[in-house]
């Protein structure tokens, strides 16, 4: 599954702008008052603007293997990376034979660079804002997790992640390209305390070579 469009809520354009120019190198492709789109890897991130709401969202960065050290010193002598646990802020996803590290964007957005090694993605080029693949990861939040899990199946041929196993609050659907993280409201986001909440997303995605609209 390929993340080919991701579309979310931000409140200050502006600011979101400054942070993804600042922090991530991405310049903007598009920009107004109505929205900001960039383009990570082959995936391109819109923010809409919705006044009066605080929208959070989650979503992952997917870099190439070799490329994972150089992005995690340059990235955390940019910002505060979250923790994981004491004196450590790299995560490592043994099951899914990956690891990733967290930071917030300027709208409080839980943000992930993570890499998959059974992809084998390597870049021959020092780590910045070309290494991005694309966007792999995005969160969707919902009172029925076993549902909407089901409803990805059999609308759009979506399975459930081989690597990780099917729970009630909690599933993950898709494979090593990308996934849809299935949290149940008021669930945290790992590794934070922050509650998670359903905003409008909207994402297109290719799957078995199908392009599909999901907004939610």
């Amino acid at each position: 599954m390929q993340i080919i469009e991701l579309e979310l809520l931000s409140s200050n354009l502006a600011e979101t702008e400054r942070f993804y120019k600042r922090v991530l190198g991405l310049k903007a492709e598009l920009s107004d008052k109505f929205s900001v789109t960039f383009a990570i890897g082959y995936t391109k991130l819109i923010f809409r603007y919705a006044e009066g709401l605080n929208p959070v969202y989650h979503f992952a960065i997917d870099i190439p293997n070799n490329r994972f050290d150089q992005a995690y010193s340059i990235m955390k002598s940019r910002i505060d990376l979250i923790p994981i646990e004491k004196e450590n802020d790299i995560a490592d996803f043994t099951n899914w034979d990956a690891q990733s590290f967290y930071f917030y964007d300027n709208n409080g957005n839980i943000l992930e660079f993570i890499t998959r090694y059974p992809n084998r993605e390597t870049s021959t080029q020092d780590f910045n804002s070309k290494s991005y693949l694309s966007i792999s990861e995005v969160g969707l939040v919902t009172n029925d997790v076993p549902r909407l899990a089901d409803q990805l199946k059999k609308e759009f041929g979506v399975p459930i992640f081989h690597r990780q196993p099917r729970g009630s609050k909690f599933t993950v659907s898709g494979d090593d390209q990308g996934l849809f993280i299935i949290a149940a409201k008021g669930r945290d986001w790992y590794p934070t305390k922050v509650k998670s909440a359903s905003f409008r997303t909207r994402v297109l995605f290719m799957n078995e070579g199908n392009l599909y609209h999901i907004v939610r």
